[in-house]
């Protein structure tokens, strides 16, 4: 790193790196990695930068075609997000999939790179339905966070606090966050790193809102949520599908970060 910044960011993961929930295939998704290096470029205007993510990747796949052009590039700094697709999954062996991020831990910061990751919060406190594997999700977080300790990765600890659920941070899908919850994570990764300007307000939790919603509309949401977002995931599963298939990562390539996309600080 030189003594202005970072000079070249690589973001390898699923589709949370992607972005998914900021945007959309339209209009183009920008996500927390997006903000992230917007926020980089302020203070390292020559930053380039490059996201590997592809939607549905599991932590293996993430491993196996996303390391090798990740260390091509010589990053000076990195992040790896990946697993959240293998816990979704029935027989999920989590020491395999803390293996494989462990080893892009390793090849990355062997390289010289400054790497960061981040925590999963406890999917079933988002999305009722997913409580059967709250404690996988966990329980890969221990993991994870040991790994990094290991190698000296830096830990942003998005799950530690309670404003990481709320719902209003979330997408419709409940399973990737949305524009504020993405805005959000940037500004704790930012913080774990310790970039100018960064502070710990994205802990915050956000206003407080009416919380007279009745048992029938609660589970009304959530039959609609089911219907529209979980029918379809597993529908994929039992075809052998991923969101993922035929994806290529959106922005392959180093390239010079804008800097004019607006404020990456989260609003609270």
């Amino acid at each position: 790193m030189s003594s202005s910044g970072y000079l070249c960011y690589v973001a390898l993961g699923d589709s949370h790196t992607e972005g998914l929930g900021d945007g959309d295939d339209v209009r183009g998704l920008r996500g927390w990695a997006d903000r992230l290096a917007e926020q980089v470029a302020h203070h390292s205007p020559g930053l380039l930068y490059a996201n590997l993510a592809v939607r549905g990747r599991k932590a293996g796949q993430v491993r196996a075609e996303q390391l090798a052009p990740a260390l091509a590039m010589r990053p000076d700094l990195a992040t790896v997000v990946a697993g959240v697709n293998d816990v979704l999954r029935p027989g999920c062996d989590l020491d395999e999939v803390a293996g494989h991020v462990e080893a892009m831990f390793a090849a990355l910061t062997a390289q010289g790179a400054t790497v960061a990751t981040l925590m999963f919060p406890d999917v079933g406190r988002i999305t009722p339905l997913a409580r059967p594997i709250g404690h996988r999700v966990l329980a890969l977080n221990a993991r994870i966070r040991e790994a990094a300790d290991r190698h000296g990765v830096v830990v942003a600890e998005t799950a530690a606090h309670a404003a990481a659920t709320d719902p209003r941070l979330w997408s419709a899908d409940r399973l990737h966050a949305g524009p504020l919850g993405h805005a959000r994570i940037a500004a704790a990764v930012a913080q774990a790193l310790g970039l100018p300007g960064s502070d710990d307000k994205w802990t915050l939790p956000l206003p407080a809102e009416g919380t007279d919603i009745s048992v029938w509309r609660t589970v009304g949401a959530d039959a609609r949520w089911a219907g529209t977002f979980l029918g379809p995931w597993v529908g994929r599963r039992l075809r052998g599908r991923s969101s993922g298939d035929g994806r290529q990562a959106k922005r392959p390539a180093l390239l010079p970060v804008a800097t004019s996309a607006g404020d990456t600080s989260p609003a609270v």
